[in-house]
């Protein structure tokens, strides 16, 4: 098996394989490494894993987090969708574990189908680099920020949590952001609330919508167009993710395997 290294921008790499290659074929600490390396690695010409063999695999990398669901989520547009997670529309950023007690390392995704040019492009966010291009003013006032995050469990998350904005990477000790947007519940099924702690109350709604401005700016995403046969690992602490709105019907079936 021989392998190619090809950056993707702003940031992330893409790793593909000729010959029969295997995701196991490859070290866990080299694929680690690479991962904290690019924030996302995509791996491709690696063969997909069945289900179990899924979860298996990735138990190679820490504790698999288990939801009611299971340890492996099947990510599909639904047609009555009681979560936003899988309906047709637009998933506004988060971080994955918002609402367990122990934030996921990394996550992982399989993309056993995708059907092309119908958007649904998950958009990734280097809030390492976000962090690191304000004044200290602003860093001194994120320093101070908390949010509490609230949504009725309807899938296989909800509750209420509080999080301080800047927290920092277990592995790269680099500062991080933990933010999710909030969403409105005239739009979105099962919408999520946030209040925040540490600025004037009559400034809590300009300073979210700020804070997504500039978490949204181009320098600082990465939107992934999902390929049939894709494998995804992706920094769960240096990221906040979300998705954008399919442009059309989709067979789309992602799998996704969160490691602590």
């Amino acid at each position: 098996m021989t392998v190619s290294h090809n950056p993707l921008r702003p940031f992330g790499r893409v790793v593909e394989a000729s010959g029969d290659a295997q995701i196991s074929d490859i070290p866990v600490e080299t694929l680690a490494r690479w991962a904290v390396e690019s924030r996302v690695l995509v791996l491709r010409g690696f063969s997909l894993l069945k289900t179990q063999e899924f979860a298996d695999y990735c138990r190679r990398w820490g504790e698999v987090l288990e939801w009611e669901v299971g340890e492996v989520v099947d990510l599909v547009v639904q047609d009555d969708p009681k979560n936003y997670l899988f309906a047709s529309g637009d998933v506004p950023f988060h971080w994955d574990g918002a609402f367990v007690e122990s934030d996921p390392r990394w996550f992982f995704f399989q993309c056993l189908d995708a059907t092309p040019d119908a958007g649904g492009e998950t958009v990734f966010c280097d809030t390492t680099a976000v962090y690191r291009d304000v004044d200290d003013a602003t860093r001194n006032l994120w320093s101070k920020i908390s949010l509490t995050y609230s949504t009725e469990k309807l899938a296989h998350y909800g509750g209420e949590v509080t999080e301080q904005l800047v927290s920092q990477h277990p592995a790269t000790g680099l500062p991080v952001l933990r933010f999710a947007e909030p969403l409105d519940p005239n739009i979105y099924k099962n919408p999520v609330s946030v209040t925040v702690d540490g600025v004037e109350k009559d400034t809590e709604e300009q300073f979210v919508k700020e804070l997504s401005e500039r978490l949204h700016r181009r320098e600082y995403c990465y939107d992934h167009s999902w390929r049939k046969g894709d494998i995804l690992i992706a920094d769960n602490f240096s990221l906040v993710h979300g998705r954008n709105a399919f442009s059309g019907p989709t067979n789309r079936h992602l799998q996704r395997v969160e490691v602590i």
